[in-house]
């Protein structure tokens, strides 16, 4: 086999994986565009894929949507948890990959916000982000996004009872001025943050909200040579869709919505 083939045929098997990760992890069906949309895969490759799937008994075919099928009871005996992690990896990976910077999810711990999902962008100049790390709510945009959903009892507890360290000389730690940033971050529904915490990046967050609860957040962090207006539009846009469908697994985007450019 040349080459060339080999490198397609691993294509193909990792976006096969890719496939059956997204759908098992989504709790819902999926229609093609969005799987596309999400993995960012060529319609013409996607609907090969999909239609070997279900004739395999991988997946199956609910009207012009797409969830598991019976066949991958034969791979994994247990059923896996549909738990916010697991739902948040593939939305995360594919915000990696539609903006080939490092995306993550975080959930609060205390006064700080912890990695729960990492996926680290392949530019060379890039921020490096491990599953686990934690870091002080007030300096990352994860955690603004999450400060931001307090009620004032929660917000005036946070205030009293943090110690709230300065990072960089763009560190906010004044309770006045974090209450002032954290009320433009109602407003808009993003959080940023520029150098508060690591020197040369910018960070752009959107909180996730479950039963009325922030339980986490979505954040990408852009170093600040590629942090353009342009760049920051889309990443909002992105963060946006992406929250959308980690909040509402159950919720089916309309059927003839056009799918974004791939």
């Amino acid at each position: 086999m040349s080459d060339t083939g080999s490198t397609s045929t691993v294509k193909s098997a990792m976006r096969t994986l890719d496939i059956l990760e997204l759908l098992v992890s989504q709790g819902r069906p999926l229609a093609a565009h969005e799987i596309a949309s999400a993995l960012v895969i060529p319609v013409s490759s996607l609907s090969y894929l999909l239609t070997t799937l279900a004739e395999r008994g991988y997946i199956e075919r609910v009207g012009r949507r797409y969830g598991p099928g019976n066949g991958l009871e034969r791979l994994q005996p247990r059923r896996m948890a549909d738990t916010l992690v697991q739902r948040a990896g593939p939305i995360v990976r594919s915000l990696r990959v539609r903006l080939n910077e490092t995306a993550g999810f975080f959930m609060p711990r205390g006064h700080e916000v912890e990695a729960a999902v990492s996926e680290v962008g392949t530019h060379a100049l890039r921020y490096t982000l491990d599953v686990g790390r934690r870091a002080p709510m007030h300096a990352f945009a994860a955690g603004k996004a999450i400060l931001a959903s307090y009620s004032e009892a929660d917000l005036a507890e946070y205030f009293a009872t943090s110690e709230r360290e300065a990072f960089t000389a763009h560190t906010l730690t004044d309770e006045q001025d974090l209450r002032a940033e954290l009320m433009q971050v109602r407003e808009t529904g993003i959080a940023r943050t520029r150098e508060e915490h690591t020197p040369g990046i910018r960070g752009i967050a959107r909180v996730v909200m479950a039963e009325g609860r922030p339980v986490g957040a979505i954040s990408i962090a852009i170093p600040l040579p590629r942090a353009t207006p342009l760049m920051e539009t889309e990443t909002i846009d992105l963060l946006k869709r992406a929250v959308d469908l980690l909040e509402s697994p159950d919720q089916a985007d309309p059927e003839d919505e056009p799918a974004p450019p791939v």
